[in-house]
């Protein structure tokens, strides 16, 4: 955000809170009062690293916050953002909501394999750091000029905020993978991943950045450029499960896609039955519109441990063995004796859905019916969704019959490709459902064979 006589780090700190189901691994915020950046980031959830002593000591005007889910790089405290850059030029702090499929291609150019570019002398682990470094050039006029150098060669996702010690910028990629939006404050602009975020910084919500747009603020207001020709391909996955509920992506609730997906579902895999249940949160909204639509009670049979996220403590054998209630637990009360209808939003490795299933009839479930609010997650993401290999994915090698034997469910529907995009609103040519069709809206080749070699011989920036 950019916001003079705000406290932005605060500010930050709330909208990372409103953020934080997009990553949990690190958190961190960036802040410049004009003259300098100073740079606070730790492992852990937005509320474990800081507090007010910490958010005391970031005062400015211009505020960077990231919460990270790792795609690309280990998840370490070298790795958590906003990535910083000092040059004798100027300072950058970044951050990346994304993946890139180029990243070998983007460190050469930065480590000056080429012979064209320089970087800070500093060693690579993840593709932030690699936009970092040319987004720092110092022979570059300004980080404005470097950007608009840069992006156009870039390939993948990524939407990106990042800011100098006077500028705050926005860039997201021709395809629009990930969202980004601009908010309005009384005293300034704001851009988000989410507009649940906005929302919480009492930011009215204005657009969204368009893919191949860089957008800059400072005094002078929001000044918009175009590095590239739009070719929208939004992530289908962010209406199954990545967006919260209360967001808006082009204009339409998240929310009220998630409870029509349910009642699509419900037409095309009717099951009698007694009672409908979710698996909390994200099945939620489906099983509502499943209930609706089929005429199935809606009822509360699992209660979700709202405290459970990624750990640094691993659990005990014996709790490992309990696994899902760790996060569920059922009412026994209120599913012994029942035909259930169980609505979750995926499956991916299918063993959540096994020991679900193994759990709803320990509690004395009559039956159970599976039913999914996406189709079936058949192929890896390279575009920020750290999904398992094609070989690891339940339904990358088994059709539906195989893994409801494989789950033990009584029956299993998936909503259909056509159902879910539909429900959307938005036309297929415009959507990324690649997770699911195979169908990727650019190459990724270069993606599968490099994914991690940042990792095991990073470059050295210099």
């Amino acid at each position: 955000m950019w916001s003079p006589g705000e406290e932005v780090a605060k500010l930050a700190y709330f909208g990372l809170y409103a953020l934080q189901h997009r990553g949990q691994e690190s958190a961190g915020i960036a802040v410049s009062d004009g003259d300098r950046i100073v740079v606070y980031k730790d492992m852990g959830l937005v509320a474990q690293v800081f507090d007010e002593a910490a958010l005391s000591t970031l005062r400015g005007y211009i505020a960077v916050g990231h919460c990270r889910y790792s795609t690309s790089g280990a998840s370490t405290w070298e790795n958590a953002q906003p990535t910083f850059r000092s040059t004798p030029v100027t300072s950058l702090a970044l951050g990346h909501n994304g993946n890139l499929i180029n990243t070998l291609e983007l460190a050469a150019i930065a480590s000056g394999g080429n012979g064209e570019r320089g970087g800070a002398g500093q060693r690579a682990t993840t593709d932030t750091d690699v936009l970092t470094a040319l987004f720092a050039d110092p022979r570059m006029p300004s980080v404005e000029d470097s950007a608009l150098a840069t992006l156009p060669l870039v390939r993948g996702a990524y939407s990106l905020v990042f800011m100098d010690e006077h500028t705050l910028y926005a860039a997201r990629d021709p395809q629009g993978f990930r969202p980004l939006v601009l908010g309005q404050l009384a005293r300034g602009w704001v851009v988000a991943s989410e507009t649940a975020a906005l929302d919480i910084v009492g930011a009215s919500f204005v657009r969204e950045i368009e893919p191949g747009e860089l957008v800059t603020i400072d005094e002078r207001g929001v000044r918009s450029r175009r590095f590239a020709r739009p070719h929208p391909s939004g992530c289908l996955f962010e209406y199954v499960y990545l967006a919260r509920p209360d967001t808006a992506i082009a204009g339409r609730s998240v929310h009220a896609t998630r409870v029509q997906v349910g009642r699509m579902l419900a037409a095309e895999h009717p099951v009698e039955a007694d009672l409908v249940i979710p698996v909390p949160e994200s099945g939620t909204p489906a099983a509502i519109g499943y209930a609706q639509a089929s005429g199935i009670p809606y009822g509360q049979g699992l209660v979700k441990n709202s405290y459970v996220g990624r750990t640094f403590i691993q659990p005990s054998q014996t709790i490992r063995q309990r696994g899902i209630r760790l996060k569920l637990n059922p009412l026994r009360e209120v599913i012994a004796g029942q035909r259930v209808v169980v609505v979750d939003d995926s499956i991916v490795r299918g063993n959540t859905q096994q020991a679900l299933v193994a759990m709803l009839r320990e509690a004395g479930a009559a039956e159970v019916h599976v039913r999914i609010s996406s189709p079936p997650v058949a192929w890896p993401c390279f575009y920020g969704i750290d999904f398992a290999t094609r070989a690891e994915l339940i339904a990358g090698g088994s059709s539906v019959e195989e893994i409801r034997d494989s789950i033990g469910a009584d029956s299993l529907g998936f909503i259909s490709l056509e159902g879910l995009t539909e429900a959307t609103t938005i036309p297929a040519a415009r959507l990324c459902r690649a997770c699911f069709d195979g169908q990727y809206p650019i190459p990724v080749a270069e993606a599968e064979r490099g994914k991690h070699l940042l990792e095991i011989t990073p470059p050295v920036l210099s």
